[in-house]
């Protein structure tokens, strides 16, 4: 199972995104690939600053499909507002200043321990320290698929 959790496959995720180009067309949805980027280390920022309040409900069959199934995770999901370069998100600057915020948020989520990662995830539920290195590396390949990479 893929996950930043594992040296080789964080490495490789990061070499995927340092091929990058600030011309590389996407595939679907609507972010350039400078926007990805800022959404990549806004999406990291938030597990890592994020405070738990009441646990979220049990998701068992949904965070199954969507972290541990063959699934891929599908195109055109919305994207919360607060990672949403469009909206409240950070909007891109120097592309390669926002593809080391990127991958150094990567970085953090992978070394991050148990006690340092929310409890829960607004659509998987309940979560855990390999759940998160899980999403991590499932929501950066799924947005560097989407340019190709």
């Amino acid at each position: 199972m893929r996950t930043v959790a594992d040296p080789a496959e964080l490495e490789a995720l990061i070499a995927r995104l340092t091929a990058l180009e600030p011309s590389t067309a996407r595939r679907w949805g609507t972010m350039s690939s400078a926007e990805m980027l800022c959404h990549l280390g806004d999406a990291a920022g938030s597990v890592l600053t994020r405070t738990d309040g009441q646990p979220p409900p049990l998701r068992r069959l949904r965070k199954w499909f969507g972290l541990y199934s063959s699934i891929p995770w599908p195109h055109g999901l919305r994207t919360p507002r607060s990672v949403d370069p469009r909206r409240d998100g950070t909007r891109p600057a120097t592309f390669e200043a926002d593809r080391a915020r990127a991958i150094t948020g990567l970085r953090s989520v992978a070394a991050a321990g148990p006690e340092a990662l929310p409890k829960g995830h607004g659509i998987f539920g309940r979560m855990t320290q390999q759940d998160w290195h899980r999403w991590a590396y499932l929501h950066t390949d799924h947005h560097l698929r989407q340019f190709g990479l």
